[in-house]
């Protein structure tokens, strides 16, 4: 067992048994053991590979889309540009040097980043070294500064804890993490609370149903909303996930690119769950934001020109680099069960900005209208 998972298991058998969102959150987070405080995962020297390491267009693309929508909020002469969860920082210079079409929008920028792991932060000083644009850091959302803002949350709500909740004969039952039995003291596994859920009485399920609950993203989204409502700006959330409202247990662990046990070792996997598009935009409605999409990827990227930035990248280039270009655009967009029917991307924002960028086909549907 790890030192993360000896040390959870003597807190659970001080205290009893934990939430999944606490595990995932002590998993992901803690500064001596977690996952992401310990380790440059990214790339395929890592356990996964994001969006903006299969190519460059994916967050030129990003940056076009953030003129268009500085644009949208009548072009303010200071912008926060703000990354959750940024990885590398590959994102984010990449979108930065697509800026550089823009002068007027890229003399505005302000970045922050809001990551907590020192590993990924002195990666990321490291990629923006020189960008020529204000950098900064924060630990979270609410240390950005006032005054219009774009957030974008490349794979960032997908690794946000969630709590479980599973059908029974008398109602829904939270999953919790506690003790196996057997030899090993600290070997966990998953149980169910003694007593049903008060909240969830009411909620419809067959049994054995799992209803999963992202508070901490829910909450993201819902302050987010309300500092656009006030004083401008939008966001945008790409991740994989589900548009419509669903049951089904979708967390996992994964690790050298496979999968893992998510209880086997604790600190040594990514735990990443589906992200809830459509209570993403429940809530960020709710707090007054005007919302765009759920679209697909593939959609989204089209929509922003991933062809003819394909093409561009391509003019003059040699056979092997154009059929390298081909392959990412595919991998990025593609359809079937590749990133870009998987992953879905949703925005929103300050009323006012009118249609954005990449949301120019239906929306997804999500369930029907949510208040």
């Amino acid at each position: 067992m790890t030192p993360l998972g000896r040390r959870l298991a003597a807190e659970i058998a001080a205290a009893g048994p934990i939430s999944v969102a606490r595990y995932m959150a002590a998993c992901l987070g803690d500064p001596l053991h977690g996952y992401y405080a310990t380790r440059d995962p990214f790339g395929p020297q890592g356990d996964f590979v994001t969006a903006p390491e299969i190519s460059q267009m994916f967050g030129e693309l990003i940056g076009l889309w953030c003129a268009e929508a500085w644009m949208r909020l009548g072009s303010p002469a200071v912008l926060r540009l703000v990354e959750l969860g940024p990885g590398r920082g590959t994102l984010m210079a990449d979108a930065l040097r697509a800026a550089r079409a823009l002068p007027p929008f890229r003399a505005a920028l302000d970045v922050r980043l809001v990551e907590t792991s020192p590993t990924l932060r002195a990666r990321q000083e490291a990629a923006l070294a020189g960008v020529g644009v204000p950098v900064a850091w924060a630990s979270d959302v609410d240390e950005i500064p006032p005054g219009p803002a774009l957030v974008i949350a490349n794979e960032f709500f997908d690794a946000l804890p969630i709590r479980q909740f599973v059908k029974v004969q008398d109602g829904w039952r939270e999953r919790l993490v506690g003790l196996a039995e057997g030899d090993d003291p600290a070997a966990l596994r998953f149980g169910l609370a003694p007593e049903p859920e008060p909240m969830l009485a009411d909620a419809p399920g067959e049994p054995g149903a799992v209803l999963e609950v992202g508070e901490a993203g829910l909450d993201i989204a819902r302050r987010l909303a309300e500092r656009f409502a006030a004083t401008g700006g939008a966001a945008l959330a790409i991740d994989y996930g589900h548009a419509r409202p669903g049951f089904g247990d979708t967390l996992q662990a994964v690790r050298a690119h496979a999968y893992a046990d998510p209880l086997a070792e604790p600190g040594e996997a990514d735990l990443t769950a589906h992200v809830d598009f459509a209570a993403l935009g429940r809530v960020a409605r709710k707090a007054g934001a005007v919302v765009h999409g759920p679209v697909t990827q593939g959609a989204f990227l089209r929509g922003l020109g991933l062809a003819e930035r394909a093409a561009a990248l391509k003019r003059g280039a040699a056979p092997p680099v154009a059929a390298a270009v081909d392959a990412a655009a595919a991998r990025l967009a593609g359809g079937g069960d590749g990133m870009g029917e998987l992953f879905k991307v949703l925005a929103f924002g300050s009323p006012g900005m009118g249609p954005l960028p990449g949301f120019g086909l239906p929306g997804i549907d999500t369930g029907g209208p949510h208040p």
